[in-house]
């Protein structure tokens, strides 16, 4: 355990690593990777150009501080970033340099006002919570493997079908390589890809949403073309699965991973999507479908227009055949013929006034995912409406792992 002068000036100075987190973030990587540049095969580079990852990993340090003495408080946190640790391969042996590398980065940017004293006490609760943070590793490592079908690292895959979704959405059928069984999962969970492209200098690591339900004898994972705009480039791996990779193409995946699961209650359930977040929940819909066929759903999806709109015939095949899924449709950019055709429910966004009008009660569990603003927006309706937070769950495709925490 800390003692507890340690613990009084991690917890003092927390606030002020909070107000510097994003460029505290931004030097470590910095440093980091001078250091240790073969760690740029773990690290999402387009989140990096985004400045999201060092973003994220700012409020994670000031979290931890913040509740040094009861790790407990930010359960969600730890569990999130070690399941991704134990997704892409995180050893024990990497935390020192990454412990070390926050440190300076931290002296870098608070200068004079990083005492020998704080820098001190901030290096024995780095320690304590990696300790912490290897001991779970080590349990989801052991239990990945020995698990019916699991495996150890990452495995090979062949893709057995590739399916266009909508203009920016395909669909990819995995099938195992050496034909052997493989691990099961949770609806919600995701995929890991380790992805080696040719002219590329590192290794890319992706993770992507299974958007089918468990069981099957292949994964499926839907991914979203993401093309460059004025803020963001194109993304490396999106475009490469998109453009280049075929039927027949092998893939490397680690084991099934994460901690957005759908709850096996027979309380209703609200599944509300904004764009590529449709996948975990289309999964969970499926999922429903075949063991719990008779429990009600209201499946809500927002995206632009009809063009973006992926699994759309799905979704009205399941509605016309199961009297307990209730479906509806924002658009926030409808064509004309989306206009004359009647393709969507409501024109802008999803707010609270429109969730009232069509679920039945918000004693319900309520799943959601998307791109943050609208994840946040979501989050603010619910807590406006007083959904219990233990009715809350969702999926951030982003290094920030619980919202607000930016």
């Amino acid at each position: 355990m800390l003692d507890a002068k340690t613990i009084e000036i991690v917890q003092s100075t927390a606030p002020v690593l909070k107000e510097h987190s994003k460029p505290i973030g931004k030097r470590f990587y910095e440093l980091l990777f001078s250091k240790a540049p073969d760690l740029y095969n773990l690290f999402n580079q387009t989140n990096q150009k985004r400045g999201i990852q060092q973003e994220a990993l700012g409020y994670a340090v000031y979290a931890a501080g913040e509740h040094i003495t009861n790790l407990e408080a930010i359960k969600p946190v730890i569990k999130r970033v070690t399941e991704k640790h134990r997704a892409i391969g995180v050893k024990p042996e990497q935390y020192p340099v990454v412990g070390e590398t926050l440190l300076q980065a931290v002296k870098d940017v608070l200068g004079d006002a990083a005492t020998a004293e704080i820098i001190e006490a901030w290096g024995k609760a780095y320690g304590y919570i990696a300790d912490a943070f290897i001991d779970i590793e080590k349990n989801l490592y052991e239990e990945t493997e020995h698990q019916p079908g699991g495996w150890e690292g990452y495995r090979s895959f062949d893709i057995d079908k590739k399916i266009k979704e909508s203009d920016v959405v395909t669909s990819f059928y995995l099938k195992p390589t050496d034909g052997k069984p493989i691990a099961s999962y949770h609806a919600g969970q995701y995929l890991t890809l380790k992805a080696e492209i040719p002219g590329e200098e590192y290794t890319h690591i992706r993770h992507y949403s299974l958007s089918d339900s468990p069981g099957k004898d292949y994964y499926r994972i839907s991914v979203k073309r993401e093309d460059a705009d004025v803020v963001a480039p194109s993304g490396i791996v999106s475009n490469y699965l998109h453009k280049q990779l075929q039927v027949g193409d092998t893939l490397h995946f680690s084991a099934p991973a994460g901690d957005f699961e759908l709850d096996n209650t027979d309380l209703p359930v609200v599944l509300i999507s904004g764009g590529i977040g449709i996948t975990p929940l289309l999964s969970m819909l499926n999922n429903i479908i075949e063991k719990q066929p008779q429990r009600q759903v209201t499946f809500i999806h927002a995206t632009s227009n009809s063009q973006t709109h992926a699994f759309k015939d799905h979704l009205q095949q399941i509605v016309n055949e199961h009297q307990h899924i209730k479906s509806y449709v924002v658009y926030g950019a409808p064509t004309e013929f989306d206009r004359t055709s009647g393709h969507f429910d409501k024109e802008g966004y999803v707010g609270l006034d429109f969730l009232q009008s069509i679920v039945p009660s918000k004693e319900a569990n309520f799943y959601f995912c998307g791109p943050i603003p609208f994840m946040e927006a979501i989050n603010e309706a619910l807590n406006k409406w007083n959904v219990s937070k233990d009715h809350i769950h969702y999926e951030v495709f982003s290094p920030l792992a619980i919202l607000g925490g930016k």
